[in-house]
């Protein structure tokens, strides 16, 4: 299954992204990325690493001829979506609470469960 971790990374540089993504992510994963150069140190990192260049216009690449497109961010792309329609409601929200709000669409998210049954996964996980 996969599993979605946000974190406010108040600066985007080597020194905050590359802890972020050595604690999250077991070494050896295939990592797909757009093009942002700091991507570019994922292999020396320890981890495969396929990406897609947008500023190209590529947003996904079928590698094996299959007809299905492998590599691509849609998925992430998706999830940044529903994340950004979900805050919207919650307009003006302090820099020092977006953690909390973060922790609570990234822990509903992966639980999977909407109406009542979330209720049950959130308690689940809070006696676990």
């Amino acid at each position: 299954m996969k599993w979605y971790w946000l974190a406010s990374i108040t600066w985007i540089a080597l020194p905050t992204i590359e802890p972020f993504i050595k604690e999250t992510i077991a070494p050896g994963t295939l990592v797909y990325t757009d093009e942002y150069r700091i991507y570019a140190r994922l292999c020396a990192w320890g981890y495969e690493h396929k990406s897609v260049n947008h500023g190209r216009g590529e947003f996904a690449r079928d590698e094996d001829g299959d007809g299905f497109c492998e590599v691509h961010v849609n998925t992430m792309e998706g999830f940044w979506s529903l994340l950004r329609s979900w805050l919207c409601p919650h307009r003006g929200i302090s820099q020092a609470q977006l953690p909390l709000y973060l922790g609570f669409f990234e822990c509903v998210h992966n639980v999977r469960k909407r109406g009542k049954a979330l209720l049950g996964a959130l308690i689940e996980l809070l006696v676990s």
